[in-house]
């Protein structure tokens, strides 16, 4: 039998992370990546040196089975349910091979930006440091990731996580539109 991929349309998604929402907010619980990594830093022991990170972890541990679900169930999917790279709209494709990055279609993420030999040049790390600082000076900031104001605060109406949501798409547009291509 030949099984067809695809991506799962927005009716079957879309209840689904509602229906997940919903079951979080039963539970009292807030969903929210960044909040696993600090999770962590308190496991290994940085409120000894940050106050940020001296709280009760074992209250937040189960973000860590989302966490591991998230990496399990990504690779799982790469490994056993996408036979190809996706496809990319052509214009797109025409943009990117202007910049540069010729491995689109080819591979799950180009080449050029997230190879070994590609993130260890000087301009490769510098971008990681810089932007890893951005995302994660960002994510404190603004008290909460993307995926924690978009998909969790935007389900509890609050108003900060649409401010949040908004502030990440206009500095997406900016990066992408205007400082992307200035670095390649």
């Amino acid at each position: 039998m030949d099984l067809i991929y695809s991506t799962w349309p927005w009716y079957v998604a879309g209840p689904l992370i509602a229906l997940t929402m919903f079951l979080l907010i039963k539970m009292g619980k807030k969903f929210g990546m960044s909040s696993s990594l600090r999770t962590m830093c308190s496991i290994g022991g940085a409120g000894w040196l940050v106050d940020f990170f001296k709280f009760d972890w074992k209250k937040d541990v189960w973000n860590l089975y989302v966490v591991a679900g998230v990496i399990l169930g990504g690779f799982i999917a790469l490994q056993f349910l996408s036979p190809t790279a996706p496809q990319i709209n052509q214009e797109v494709l025409v943009k990117l091979q202007e910049l540069g990055i010729n491995s689109t279609n080819t591979a799950f993420l180009p080449t050029e930006l997230f190879s070994l030999e590609s993130m260890l040049t000087v301009k490769g790390f510098s971008i990681l440091l810089i932007g890893g600082f951005f995302v994660g000076f960002g994510a404190r900031y603004a008290g909460g990731c993307t995926s924690g104001h978009a998909i969790s605060g935007l389900s509890n109406l609050q108003l900060p996580s649409l401010i949040a949501v908004i502030g990440f798409f206009i500095g997406g547009l900016v990066m992408i539109h205007l400082i992307f291509p200035l670095i390649f």
